[in-house]
């Protein structure tokens, strides 16, 4: 594609809704084949697994171009698939307003007001719109290819959620059958779709359920769901019920529309929120655990907002105690065995465990890191904690005072106090609970300053300065609105991680990562609707995507703490505090956060020594078993290092030699290292990373016989080169970058080696084509060129026209000879691009009969204008009029 910006004349345009999904893909691929002479315009971006996807593998399969590139004046027909709705059809806005355009629908929604008028329509009620469009390709027997056939079953599984959706039919399952005896992928499918259950299908319950969020308002935890019945629902109060105990909550109103009324059901266990007293205010009752309302003439969302204002002025703030405390507590029972609570504090990173009967819930006493690991010595990790366990520990209730939580943990020496109410635990206070609230409210007491000086605690800092000085407007304003937002749920929000290193690095910043103590999911999804952006959600994580209408994203997680059951396996996720977010987390510069809360806006906590590894310029592990429960962190330690130019402290350096040793990685999965490698060989210059790599013998998690000789690293540099020159002239190159390293690192390597590497790091389909037999005939091809040299521009052109970017950077990397690489970065930079004016209709014109010689007489123009003639489509159309004459092709 040439890097100007060519204006193409179409007849027929097809285009879907924004944001496609892949019934929309496969609706328009299957009508690009009832209208062969049509331009595909793919209406804003898909979803990440939709542009991969189709990027890496299918994109050939379309013939596709933007908007801005459309002499939308030429075209004659529209065509419409899977959606009528003229808000939903941005890239040919310009287009439905032309008086002379005849519009096609093919679509399965049901009308809707203002939708596009269509001079031809196929509305079907099926599950797929590429149900409707598939039919017809059957019934006029035009053939899909076995590619085809997968992108449009593709369309077909997930818009009927795996035929399980309730407005499936028998089209979809008769044209999913057509489609698979076509050729269509069966794995490719399952791969990629993902079922999703319409709320259609589900009860009022998982309708609650589903839209149940969380506010904090005044330390107390308020759920709430708001939905719209289109029906009665009988037995409100049942189903609220019902979901008190399922999810164990603690406050609980749930927000129905039926018909003109708003119907509030509140449910409550707690002494500080009398929920009859609420919804008082709004013209109903009850007593202070069970209470009801309706109310007239309001909406939802107003609704909601005005028991969100109530809450915040009839709930009493939590005591202090209760505000403190970390809940739920980490406990053991008493029969448990000494070596389980030595391992649970090993999980968990705690040094005092604390025992609770797991019948009555009741508080037994604690066991410390040192007795449990003293009974391992002793050969007495079968015996119960109840043995061993100290009985005589000190406890606060809910409503205890700050000066009493002071002398139980200051004066009596203790590192963990419970918090127990009518005998029961409801959590507890550790030692740095107290230190951050004394240091928060100034309380410079003798006894936590001592601690203080002796402990590692959090560092804060005001950088509203420097968030002034390097974000831009927009960003700045985003998260002041975040901050704002979270402060309306009762949610404290905060921006980590990398934004906040690389902000005080003054790099460029890419992602926003914010992290919500509390229910991130709810706060995304109010925040998203607050903003008109899409929400996606990721449960099992507890995560969340916000994205903008412009494509940009903001990632949203509950901070969450994670444990490892094994070396190299996924971690077990749950949901904690900031401050265990953080130290959840790989390296020191990595752990930084932002509060963006409007009363501390800017200020930065530190709670491992983030900024002095930072100034130091050093990448230093949090924990020392980091990279045995997760050895991808080696490879990020390495990617780091080269990518900011930090040393690896010594103790973490000693860590990586440490798991190498014990081969940490032999449960570590073959996709895990090569997202890895990917990230290190997509670096600006990763030939630092690799020697850091190499250093280490991590070339051998590759493949046990990989070496990287002197040639490898002098071949590296050439790829270096080859790629710095390519991408000063693009800005936006749309290559693997990675690709053309690992082809590198391959190269002299036995073809059985290199298909043992594609297994090990379990390679995609395409990916290994790529590494395999694209490579071999991209070295093969160099080498003919080689050995013919010199060759005409004719020669060269038809040489490597069939390659794409990473393959002819690759041989540009590859060969030693400097004529030979300035040839093919010249065809590279011009003559690629060239492209005969004329067309199958001109010649046509001249009265050439149809036929093979098209492509002839096509390719004489091309190697024509390839020796720089024929400057206009008028000499074009003279040159082939000659030809055509010259052999006797013209009537």
């Amino acid at each position: 594609m040439s890097g100007k910006k060519q204006i193409i004349q179409v007849p027929t345009v097809i285009t879907s809704h924004v944001n496609a999904d892949y019934d929309a893909i496969g609706a328009m691929l299957a009508a690009q084949k009832l209208y062969p002479d049509s331009v595909i315009i793919f209406p804003g971006s898909q979803e990440k697994s939709l542009r991969d996807f189709f990027i890496s593998s299918m994109s050939y399969l379309f013939n596709m171009a933007e908007p801005g590139k459309i002499d939308f004046s030429a075209t004659t027909t529209l065509v419409l698939v899977d959606t009528r709705q003229r808000n939903r059809l941005t890239g040919v806005s310009e287009l439905l307003d032309k008086k002379d355009l005849t519009v096609h629908i093919y679509d399965h929604h049901p009308s809707l007001p203002g939708d596009v008028a269509g001079h031809y329509s196929v509305i079907k009620n099926y599950g797929s719109t590429t149900t409707i469009l598939s039919e017809i390709l059957q019934e006029k027997k035009i053939l899909p290819t076995a590619e085809e056939a997968t992108v449009m079953a593709l369309g077909i599984y997930e818009d009927t959620g795996l035929f399980t959706h309730s407005s499936t039919t028998r089209a979809d399952f008769n044209q999913a059958g057509y489609l698979l005896s076509c050729g269509a992928s069966i794995n490719t499918i399952v791969s990629l779709v993902v079922r999703e259950i319409k709320t259609e299908q589900v009860t009022w319950l998982n309708e609650l359920l589903n839209e149940m969020t969380v506010h904090k308002i005044n330390g107390v935890d308020v759920h709430i769901s708001t939905i719209s019945a289109s029906e009665y629902v009988t037995d409100l109060a049942s189903i609220v019920q019902k979901i008190m105990r399922m999810e164990s909550l603690d406050l609980f109103f749930a927000i129905v529309l039926m018909g003109n009324k708003v119907n509030i059901i509140a449910r409550n266990r707690l002494p500080e929120v009398d929920a009859g007293k609420i919804l008082a205010g709004f013209g109903g009752g009850g007593h202070a655990f069970a209470a009801s309302a309706k109310v007239d003439n309001k909406t939802l969302t107003q609704v909601e907002h005005m028991l969100i204002d109530r809450l915040k002025k009839d709930v009493k703030p939590v005591q202090i105690a209760r505000s403190l405390m970390t809940s739920p507590a980490i406990t053991i029972a008493p029969r448990a065995s000494c070596q389980e609570a030595a391992r649970r504090m090993t999980r968990y990173n705690l040094n005092t465990l604390i025992v609770v009967d797991p019948k009555s819930n009741a508080y037994e006493g604690y066991i410390t890191r040192q007795v449990a690991e003293k009974t391992l010595f002793h050969k007495l990790e079968n015996q119960p904690v109840e043995e061993y366990m100290n009985s005589e520990g000190s406890f606060v209730s809910p409503g205890s005072k700050i000066s009493e939580i002071e002398q139980r943990i200051m004066e009596e020496k203790l590192r963990i106090v419970p918090v127990i109410e009518k005998g029961k635990i409801q959590g507890v206070i550790t030692r740095t609970d107290l230190l951050s609230y004394l240091v928060q409210h100034n309380k410079a007491l003798k006894e936590s300053e001592q601690i203080i000086s002796q402990r590692h605690h959090a560092r804060e800092r005001q950088v509203d300065n420097i968030l002034d000085q390097r974000l831009d407007r927009h960003t700045l304003e985003l998260l002041k609105n975040i901050g704002r937002t979270g402060k309306e749920m009762g949610l404290n929000t905060y921006v980590v991680g990398g934004f906040v290193r690389d902000l005080l690095l003054n790099r460029s910043i890419d992602d926003i990562d914010i992290v919500v103590e509390g229910d991130g999911i709810a706060f995304a999804r109010h925040f998203a609707e607050t903003m008109e952006c899409r929400v996606n959600t990721y449960k099992k994580f507890g995560t969340a995507v916000i994205l903008f209408p412009d494509n940009f994203k903001v990632d949203v997680a509950s901070a969450r703490l994670e444990y490892y059951t094994m070396p190299a396996a996924l971690p077990i996720v749950e949901q904690s505090s900031i401050k265990m977010d953080l130290a959840r987390r790989d390296f020191t510069i990595n752990t930084l956060a932002i509060s963006l809360d409007p009363d501390h806006f800017g200020i930065m906590i530190d709670y491992f020594g983030a900024s002095r590894d930072i100034k130091d310029k050093t990448i230093r592990i949090i924990h020392n078993l980091s990279f045995v429960e997760d050895p991808t962190r080696i490879f990020r330690a390495v990617k780091f290092s080269n990518r900011f130019g930090f040393k690896i402290g010594k103790v973490t350096s000693n860590l990586i030699k440490n798991a190498i040793k014990i081969d940490c990685f032999k449960n570590l999965s073959g996709i895990r290292v090569l997202s890895e490698l990917k990230q290190i060989f997509s670096e600006e210059n990763p030939i630092p990373a690799i020697r850091i790599l190499e250093s280490y013998g991590l070339e051998k998690v590759i493949h046990p016989s990989l070496n990287i000789t002197p040639n490898i690293y002098g071949l590296f540099e050439s790829v270096n080169k080859a790629l710095t020159w390519h991408d000063l002239l693009y800005v936006d190159p749309d290559y693997p970058r990675w690709a053309v390293y690992f082809m590198a690192l391959l190269h002299r390597c036995s073809f059985q080696v290199c298909e043992e590497i594609c297994n090990r790091l379990i390679l995609s389909v395409n990916e290994r084509a790529l590494m395999l037999e694209k490579r071999y005939k991209a070295e093969n091809r160099l080498s003919l060129i080689e050995e013919s040299y010199p060759l005409t521009r004719q020669e060269l052109y038809w040489g490597l026209i069939n390659f794409k970017t990473e393959f002819i950077l690759y041989m540009m990397a590859l060969t030693k000879k400097e004529t030979i690489r300035k040839d093919i970065s010249k065809f590279y930079t011009h003559h690629r691009h060239v492209k005969p004016l004329i067309r199958g209709r001109d010649l046509l014109g001249l009265g050439i009969r149809p036929g093979p010689v098209y492509t002839e007489i096509i390719n004489r123009v091309l190697n024509a204008k390839l020796d720089g003639k024929l400057a206009t489509k008028k000499k074009e159309l003279a040159f082939a009029q000659e030809y055509a004459r010259a052999n006797k092709l013209i009537d």
